[in-house]
């Protein structure tokens, strides 16, 4: 056989369901001069067949199957390096896919000019509900060829080794391997790929599909969704060392902030949105771990983030473990906490206390959130269910408490509504919150989800009630926090199944949930998207042209 001019490799491990949908899309590449090889963690599942099955139908698969389960993606990428007969590189999970023209994108650009690597954009999709977005979509926003990683250190935020095409010669002349026997290699590996390389390539277009699960079972959950195994901290916090040490020793100490600051807002902020689901146990494992390497990181680092996540950070490494859990409900969505204190110059500090070393003050001070003088619609509250009782058919009754720890509002009591909108109109619950203590107000609201206004075609969707406050002619709109654990309330609505349950992941607001049944689920849905398909509104708007 000719040589060919890109290896792809598809690393799989029991997958056989979705190994053929993977290999395909190789298949289907616009540029056919292609090895493929299937390189199986030695699977006990149905794969070997599968890939078996794949080799026999197209001479360019090659079906590896490793002796001993290696237990990651490192020794599959590697015993596959060392057969791959092409001069470049790519490599593709089982349960991902490439668009049918990346190889070609990617080769085009190595073939433009001399280059160590060429990147694309990866379009992450969600196999829950579909949506399709692009993976640090500011990265590849246009097309440039950088010479070293220090003309745009922000790319070490896009750490995937599966969005770009190696030229085998880089790799073999700086031994660039996969490390083994650890997770998150990808990390190390694409550190040290940009470190390395004195030129590659950015394209814009898609040339790789990310397909994410990110409430799947614990069991079937990807490496980096396995963030409740204490074990997964460990080996994140592995994989910054043997970074930071690959940094010191090649000489790119200068990158150490903008790695440090990628840490902290990616890889710690992953493991901050759990931090209310853990109990303490966890949390104080978590903090015995993390806590350390922190200490090493540098002090520009955390001034980069938003004070949000600074208050969440410290409050670690301070052991206010509860309050760090608190505080990480309303990181990005502008919740306040539900206390601050004021010292005697006038700075403000999250919680009940002043922090006790210079440090704690300086990351605990919210002073610069303006929480007492920023305009009221953008005012920070935070507003809390305390009790869900049901109702009648499908309503419920919420004890709904807000914290107001600046004392915006007057004494006295306040004009509230429940907002939520299942079908374009919303539905509006008003209330009244009454005081029960400096900055604290209490209410209950009758919640009738039967009142809901339903589209014809029906709602199938989750929705998410909001809260507005009222003062003075403006309004304040915000979270509305429900409790972590509840049971699931069920009822029947017309032509839907309804579920009030808590949202069970990020801030843990409470969560509504239509599920459209009998007629509506089988006949009229399915008719309204038919009818609604691009070629027949095209057709209607043409038909009613010629009439008018």
């Amino acid at each position: 056989m000719s040589t060919p001019d890109v290896t792809v490799t598809v690393i799989v491990y029991n997958d056989a369901e979705r190994l053929t949908r993977a290999v395909d899309s190789v298949r289907r590449q616009t540029h056919a001069g292609l090895e493929i090889i299937i390189s199986d963690d030695h699977s006990t599942d149905a794969t070997p067949a599968v890939a078996r099955r794949l080799a026999a139908e197209d001479p360019r698969i090659r079906h590896l199957r490793l002796e001993r389960n290696s237990g990651g993606c490192s020794a599959p990428r590697n015993r596959a390096l060392e057969i791959a007969r092409a001069p470049l590189l790519m490599f593709l999970d089982s349960d991902d896919e490439l668009p049918d023209n990346a190889v070609e994108l990617l080769l085009a650009a190595h073939r433009e000019r001399e280059i160590d690597f060429a990147m694309g954009a990866v379009q992450r999709i969600r196999v829950d509900n579909g949506r399709r977005s692009t993976w640090m979509p500011h990265l590849v926003a246009e097309r440039r060829t950088l010479e070293g990683i220090e003309a745009d250190p922000r790319l070490l935020f896009e750490h995937l080794s599966t969005s770009k095409m190696y030229a085998r010669a880089f790799l073999d002349r700086h031994d660039l391997r996969f490390p083994e026997g650890i997770h998150y290699e990808d990390q190390l590996f694409s550190v040290r790929a940009y470190c390395l390389a004195k030129a590659f390539t950015i394209i814009p277009e898609p040339v790789y599909r990310w397909y994410v699960a990110p409430f799947a079972a614990s069991d079937a959950a990807s490496i980096s969704n396995q963030r409740h195994k204490l074990a997964n901290v460990r080996d994140r916090i592995h994989v910054q060392h043997l970074i930071d040490r690959f940094l010191a020793e090649s000489g790119h100490e200068s990158l150490r902030e903008d790695k440090d600051h990628k840490f902290l807002k990616h890889d710690f902020r992953m493991y901050a949105g759990d931090l209310p689901y853990r109990d303490e146990e966890w949390l104080t494992a978590f903090a015995d771990l993390v806590t350390p390497y922190l200490d090493t990181l540098t002090p520009g680092a955390f001034a980069r983030l938003p004070r949000a996540e600074r208050v969440v950070l410290q409050l670690i490494r301070d052991r206010r473990l509860a309050e760090a859990g608190t505080a990480a409900r309303g990181l990005g969505h502008g919740v306040a906490p539900r206390q601050v204190t004021t010292d005697e110059e006038g700075r403000t500090y999250w919680g009940d206390r002043i922090p006790p070393t210079a440090w704690s003050r300086r990351e605990l001070d919210l002073s610069d959130l303006e929480l007492d003088t920023r305009p009221f619609p953008a005012a920070q509250f935070r507003h809390e269910i305390t009790e869900i009782t049901r109702g009648p058919g499908a309503s419920v009754d919420l004890t709904i408490r807000t914290y107001d720890p600046a004392l915006r509002l007057p004494v006295g009591p306040q004009r509230a509504t429940l907002l939520i909108a299942p079908g374009g109109r919303r539905l509006h619950v008003a209330f009244r919150l009454s005081p029960v203590g400096p900055g604290l107000f209490e209410g209950h609201a009758h919640l009738d989800l039967a009142a809901a206004s339903l589209p014809f075609q029906g709602f199938a969707g989750i929705r998410h009630p909001l809260l507005r406050l009222h003062h003075r002619g403006l309004t304040n709109t915000g979270l509305l926090l429900a409790p972590l654990v509840f049971p699931a309330l069920t009822a029947r609505v017309p032509h839907h199944r309804l579920t009030v349950e808590p949202e069970g992941h990020g801030p843990g607001r409470l969560q509504v949930r239509w599920e459209p049944v009998g007629v509506t689920a089988k006949v009229i849905r399915p008719m309204v998207r038919r009818v609604a398909r691009p070629r027949v509104k095209r057709a209607a708007r043409l038909l009613a042209s010629a009439l008018k």
